[in-house]
């Protein structure tokens, strides 16, 4: 990290894999850019991040990439590192803060459409272990879409080991923005 000038604080290993995914897309190599980027195991550790990294750490330059039910500890951590007031969701993106729509997932599925995450499904040999989801009681009758971030967000690293493969079905002239301006931000 001694050449690093730019941490990207994400929550977890699935949202990591996501940027990693797509930066490799575009062809750019972020640890010879100088930008690390860190899974803090939830939202709810972003304190301690911005702590080590931020202002009163490191002082480095900070981005990331939170789910909209985070979106308040990252604004509070923010304000108390000293890097805003009352901050907006503009401010957040102005800091280089983005926020997903539910969650990074959800922004993944809506972006390829529920046909195409099947597609990715079938092609990892887990569409049989979908429509399974799709016949409990619970989930029967639900929206695909919704069925899909249940079915990711269940079993064992499915998270982490779908995230890359969804970026890799993407067109790129589709990427979510949270993440296609997350990337943005950190170019420059």
């Amino acid at each position: 990290m001694s050449d690093t000038h730019t941490v990207v604080l994400v929550e977890g290993v699935s949202d990591k894999s996501a940027v990693e995914a797509l930066a490799e897309r575009h062809g750019r190599n972020l640890a010879a850019e100088g930008i690390s980027l860190m899974a803090m195991g939830g939202a709810t550790n972003i304190g301690t991040y911005i702590g080590k990294f931020g202002p009163p750490g490191r002082n480095l330059r900070l981005a990331g990439l939170c789910d909209v039910g985070e979106e308040g500890d990252f604004q509070r951590s923010l304000e108390r590192a000293g890097l805003g007031s009352n901050l907006s969701r503009s401010d957040l993106e102005a800091l280089g803060f983005f926020v997903c729509v539910a969650d990074l997932e959800d922004e993944l599925i809506r972006a390829l459409g529920t046909a195409t995450v099947e597609r990715v499904l079938d092609a990892e040999g887990e569409l049989r272990s979908f429509r399974s989801l799709q016949k409990q009681p619970a989930w029967r009758g639900r929206a695909p879409h919704d069925q899909l971030r249940r079915f990711m967000g269940s079993g064992s690293g499915r998270k982490i080991r779908y995230s890359a493969l969804l970026v890799a079905a993407l067109d790129l002239d589709r990427v979510p923005r949270p993440l296609d301006r997350l990337l943005a931000h950190v170019a420059g």
